[in-house]
């Protein structure tokens, strides 16, 4: 008997206090229809994770950075590459990795300042163009975009969504709340265009309530438990009709539900107003609730397009929990190496945390989400000591259905920043003859990467 596919706006419903209440689903097979896995891809993932800090200095930064091990450059190039000791948390996910790069935009002499790797270097990485001269000032800090973040890019591209356009654009979340400055790119990495930044969600309680919640004016606590309660009888009369692996996979979409509750509960996240940044921070534990979150509106196909800063440019953030005294941004400075790369390391293994939430969500299709995904990995330069822009660290990790590549270091010393780019949009289905503004334009890929 021939039987008609199950929407994919499909949610949970029930009420709570007399208000309707929706949950969101992950794709199920009931929902993919006679062509069962080719339906099953709805797109690639397209994602940016930041951390601040940049590399530990080597000599490839620089004569007066010379003296350190690169502990970043794999030893050898081509696919399966042995991972550098900063690499090693990363290897279980097979990222592509591309050294050497480096911004080939313009700088302009006026204002004085813009050569500064901090801003140019993070500028470059996320836009493929220079800082915006007009209002730019050094010694306050104060710059803005050009033009919108390469998030924002995909986000807001008409060829990315098509006419399906999910109930976010895009999800903006960060993990560390310490903050060199607290305005413009220093408290958020995220641009639209010039002076319009998305600042990013740092809470994992709030995030929760923006995919899952109910009404607003309901205590956070109570109204977690009672979304998921007042769903329950909308979910066993589904499960009556799906088979027993859909069956099995919404049970599991409301239990890793229930269990992030249970984990904000637990923290007492939920019944404190967010306080002044303890100095010890655990970045991998709030990682992976964000990223636990951030994978379930990813299943439920909430949305195809994140940004996550770990940390934040110039990051203040205190790593105590490894010895480190300073904020991060003066321990850098001071020229602290071994502190240096103990805090780069950490942030390696919260990414990992990241990348292994996307890694455990599978879908009907037998792939994974970090199958659909590209996640591009970076920092604001290539190391904070002298703020040198050489050698800045790019990630790709997923394979975005396919089309990029995985486990490949290609080697380009020197290298243009915008040949990352060219290959991440052409790579998620995006045509882009070139990419890169004002010296930085460049209509190639990399071919070792890119299918």
């Amino acid at each position: 008997m021939k039987t008609t596919p199950l929407s994919r706006r499909t949610f949970l419903r029930g009420a709570v206090g007399g208000t309707a209440v929706a949950l969101a689903l992950p794709t199920l097979e009931a929902m993919l229809g006679a062509r069962g896995a080719e339906a099953a891809s709805t797109g690639p993932i397209f994602g940016v994770f930041f951390w601040g800090g940049g590399l530990p200095w080597h000599d490839g930064h620089g004569a007066p950075q010379a003296g350190h091990p690169d502990l970043w450059t794999p030893s050898t190039t081509g696919k399966e590459y042995t991972p550098s000791e900063l690499l090693t948390p990363l290897a279980p996910f097979q990222p592509s990795v591309v050294t050497g790069l480096t911004p080939h935009t313009e700088v302009p002499d006026l204002p004085p300042g813009q050569s500064d790797g901090h801003m140019r270097g993070f500028m470059v990485a996320m836009t493929g163009d220079r800082i915006r001269p007009e209002g730019f000032d050094h010694p306050s800090h104060t710059l803005t975009a050009l033009r919108p973040t390469l998030d924002q890019h995909v986000a807001k591209h008409s060829a990315f969504y098509g006419p399906e356009v999910p109930r976010f654009r895009s999800l903006v979340l960060g993990a560390s709340n310490a903050r060199f400055h607290d305005y413009g790119h220093w408290n958020a990495i995220s641009y639209n265009g010039p002076d319009d930044l998305n600042p990013p969600i740092m809470n994992p309680g709030q995030l929760y309530d923006l995919l899952f919640g109910v009404a607003a004016d309901t205590a956070g606590l109570k109204r977690r438990a009672l979304l998921l309660d007042a769903v329950m009888e909308d979910a066993k009369s589904l499960s009556a009709r799906v088979g027993a692996a859909d069956k099995q996979r919404i049970e599991a979409h409301l239990d890793h539900l229930n269990q992030v509750k249970n984990r904000l509960d637990f923290s007492g996240e939920a019944c404190a107003p967010p306080g002044k940044p303890a100095p010890s921070e655990d970045l991998i534990t709030k990682t992976d609730i964000m990223a636990s979150l951030l994978a379930s509106a990813l299943a439920c196909n909430m949305t195809r397009v994140f940004s996550f800063m770990l940390s934040s440019p110039a990051t203040t953030h205190v790593f105590s929990n490894l010895g480190v005294p300073n904020d991060f941004h003066a321990t850098v400075h001071e020229g602290a190496w071994e502190h240096t790369r103990a805090g780069i390391l950490y942030q390696m293994q919260a990414f990992a945390a990241f990348l292994a939430r996307l890694q455990a969500v599978v879908e009907p299709t037998g792939g994974t989400l970090l199958d659909r995904a590209l996640v591009f990995g970076l920092s604001e330069y290539g190391e904070g000591y002298q703020h040198s822009v050489a050698e800045m660290p790019c990630v790709l990790a997923g394979g975005a259905n396919g089309k990029i590549r995985r486990n490949v270091h290609v080697r380009d010393p020197g290298g243009n920043w915008s040949k990352a780019h060219v290959t991440m949009l052409r790579g998620i289905g995006l045509e882009t003859p070139s990419f890169g503004w004002n010296g930085g334009q460049t209509s190639e890929a990399f071919g070792d990467i890119l299918v």
